[in-house]
């Protein structure tokens, strides 16, 4: 098969969809690499590396879309994409459909078959090509909740940790899954005052084995965050439908029972957001203020530590490109049916659920 790797284009999105090593051993299965000039670059892996690992190296990102019988990204195409993918052509990515119209229909209209990483699910339920980024993305909204409270920065002047004789941050983790969870053992370990909602009592007695004793569990209600609300200096929205548009969980309404200078980071942007203020922001410009909440919105987080981001991709997404290289998306999604719920859309018609409630399309599941 004929494998094509473009450079990234999203603003400050630095990840590579495969390594040098990666490509070492598509080559060495007979199959054909291409990678966009620079497109490692800013994940520490030059065009060098992957020449001496067999691939071959294009100038411009058209030149690798019209030669590629399949396309592995990090990030969904953007509109300057859209009209580079080919009918029957895999891509195999980050898609977010359900939170981008746009991009859903401009997918339909290209007669490609679209892989979505964060829909591959096992029959545990697990999702294991979101899961990396859902570790690092965790640990980041700390790590930058942490500087957003800073006044430099905007915030309340806070110190996550506190010191002997004033008391830490006060931090909210809406969602105990993987982001939740990765959030809960940073900020804990950070030494501030967290506490952790889900609906599910099985994962909060689970999350409460397991986390430090700074990290209290609370089953998530419209009541009970609202009264944690005005004590709480710093909201990490982790909430995850899979495939599906994230729920508002924090009205605008209830932005006035939090303290002005407390900061909101929405890591479930990608999916809608699960704040009704929340929009998109950037690396370049990552937070704005409303009604004197900050607000963090950063939709590609890992984005921002793309050497260990891509590392921890390419560990989940390679076994499954070489599935699909070897064997063709029709047979490795027969034969895998975590790959098969991937499957979003399948030459114009959509292969997944939500993603068809969502926009009101028509539903054509995967085995017809």
């Amino acid at each position: 098969m004929i494998i094509g790797i473009p450079k990234e284009i999203k603003n400050n999105e630095n990840r590579v969809s495969l390594t040098p090593g990666g490509a070492k051993e598509l080559v060495k299965a007979g199959h054909t690499v291409y990678v966009q000039h620079t497109a490692g670059e800013n994940s520490g892996f030059t065009d060098e590396e992957y020449i001496e690992a067999g691939a071959m190296i294009l100038p411009e990102i058209e030149d690798v879309y019209a030669i590629a019988e399949m396309i592995v990204k990090v990030k969904e195409p953007i509109e300057r994409e859209y009209g580079l993918i080919k009918p029957d052509q895999v891509v195999f990515t980050y898609f977010h459909f359900a939170s981008e119209k746009d991009l859903t229909f401009a997918m339909m209209k290209s007669g490609a078959i679209c892989i979505a990483y964060e829909t591959v699910e096992k029959k545990d339920r697990s999702l294991p090509l979101l899961i990396p980024m859902s570790e690092i993305a965790g640990r980041m909204s700390i790590q930058e909740g942490s500087r957003f409270l800073e006044k430099p920065q905007g915030g309340r002047g806070l110190l996550m940790s506190g010191v002997p004789g004033v008391k830490p941050a006060k931090v909210l983790i809406i969602g105990g899954g993987v982001v939740g969870y990765n959030a809960a053992m940073m900020a804990g370990g950070m030494g501030a005052d967290v506490t952790i909602t889900d609906i599910s009592l099985p994962r909060l007695r689970y999350l409460s084995e397991i986390l430090p004793m700074n990290v209290k569990t609370l089953y998530s209600s419209p009541h009970n965050i609202e009264n944690e609300l005005p004590s709480t200096d710093l909201v990490i929205g982790s909430i995850l439908i899979p495939g599906a548009k994230a729920p508002h969980i924090i009205t605008r309404e209830m932005l006035k029972l939090l303290k002005k200078g407390s900061l909101m980071v929405d890591v479930a942007i990608d999916q809608g957001g699960c704040f009704e203020t929340s929009k998109p922001t950037t690396h370049n410009d990552p937070v704005y203020v409303v009604d004197g909440i900050m607000h963090y919105c950063v939709a590609n987080i890992p984005g921002a530590v793309p050497y260990s981001s891509t590392l921890a991709l390419t560990n989940a997404t390679f076994p499954y490109v070489m599935m699909l290289a070897n064997k063709g998306w029709r047979k490795a999604c027969k034969e895998d049916e975590s790959l098969a719920m991937g499957l979003n859309i399948v030459k114009g018609k959509v292969s997944y659920l939500a993603v068809a409630e969502t926009f009101g399309l028509g539903y054509s599941p995967v085995d017809m």
